[in-house]
């Protein structure tokens, strides 16, 4: 079975330890590094106990064949080189919760055209998405989008993305989703 451990991992900032310790219950990088690179055999039990610690579905982190684009370079401070081993990019794939924000015209770092990814998440988890992009739901249809950059007693504060953009204070939003991935065509 292949498995997209190493990327879902990666993708989420984990290290192995992280991993490990989040694991219920708890075990060792070692073996986080064995399953995710195939020297250990991956059962349904691990993946779930994985799936669980990195906050994703179990069906996330299992691919069917090695399908994916083919990695020819990693570009970094010294420029493009080949990869050690071979590598693959996953398509993206939708989850569960997620909306959808396509961008009509330039805005901050976006341009246009491009299609944000947008993590639903209910008040409670309002805190994960501080000093990133959201978008909040308001009355009649409406939505505001900006950085959020503060939150306390039911109500968040957003600064817009244009340049002198001023500070927006919303009550009791009922979600807001947070920008997890951008894909722009080029």
């Amino acid at each position: 079975m292949i498995t997209a451990i190493r990327d879902v991992r990666r993708a989420r900032g984990m290290t192995l330890d992280d991993v490990a310790r989040a694991c219920v219950p708890p075990t060792t990088a070692q073996t986080i590094g064995r399953l995710e690179t195939g020297t250990r055999t991956v059962s349904v039990a691990w993946l779930n106990r994985i799936a669980a610690a990195l906050g994703v579905e179990a069906t996330e982190l299992v691919r069917l064949s090695d399908e994916g684009v083919p990695v020819a370079a990693l570009l970094g401070p010294d420029g493009a080189v080949a990869p050690r081993a071979p590598m693959a990019l996953a398509a993206p794939r939708p989850g569960t919760g997620l909306v959808g924000l396509v961008v009509q015209a330039g805005l901050g770092d976006y341009r246009a055209g491009d299609q944000l990814w947008c993590e639903r998440l209910a008040p409670e988890g309002f805190a994960r998405a501080l000093n990133r992009d959201v978008l909040v739901p308001r009355p009649a249809g409406r939505f505001a989008f900006g950085r959020l950059i503060g939150r306390e007693e039911g109500r968040i504060q957003l600064i817009g993305l244009a340049a002198g953009a001023r500070q927006q204070v919303l009550a009791d939003p009922p979600w807001m989703a947070r920008v997890i991935r951008l894909i722009r065509d080029l």
